[in-house]
């Protein structure tokens, strides 16, 4: 597939990248068909975030359609979606009180944290992707 991928300080490029897969079973995999620039990816593009590698792939904020879902997704295929700039699993604490962007399990697959050296501690499950 093609992604907007990070290379350096206001180096971002279109790249062929590996296609997504299922990991979790509430994942799904959504087909983009429009999105657009997010205040904080100019924190990415600007190189102010510390952590990111050459080939990161960008972009959270974005509306499509669903090509394929876990066996516990809430989701059906073909369906239309809009996604916001936090992805939270709906059943943990955080996501109990409505603190979306507190969510623990966001991406549970990827354990490094980035904010917990800005806070002391991690601030959700969300990490950056590596590619």
């Amino acid at each position: 597939m093609r992604a907007l991928t990070w290379h350096g300080t206001h180096d971002v490029r279109v790249d062929t990248v590996p296609d997504p897969q299922i990991v979790n079973p509430r994942d799904a995999i959504i087909e983009i068909t429009s999105t657009a620039i997010c205040g904080s990816d100019l924190h990415l593009y600007n190189g102010v975030i510390p952590g990111l590698m050459a080939g990161d792939i960008l972009g959270h904020e974005f509306m499509g359609r669903v090509v394929e879902v876990g066996p516990k997704s809430t989701l059906k295929k073909d369906q239309r979606v809009v996604v916001p700039f936090t992805i939270s699993c709906g059943a943990c604490y955080f996501s109990g009180k409505e603190q979306y962007s507190a969510c623990d399990n966001s991406n549970p697959a990827e354990k490094q944290d980035l904010s917990a050296p800005f806070y002391g501690h991690p601030m959700s499950g969300l990490s950056a992707i590596r590619t």
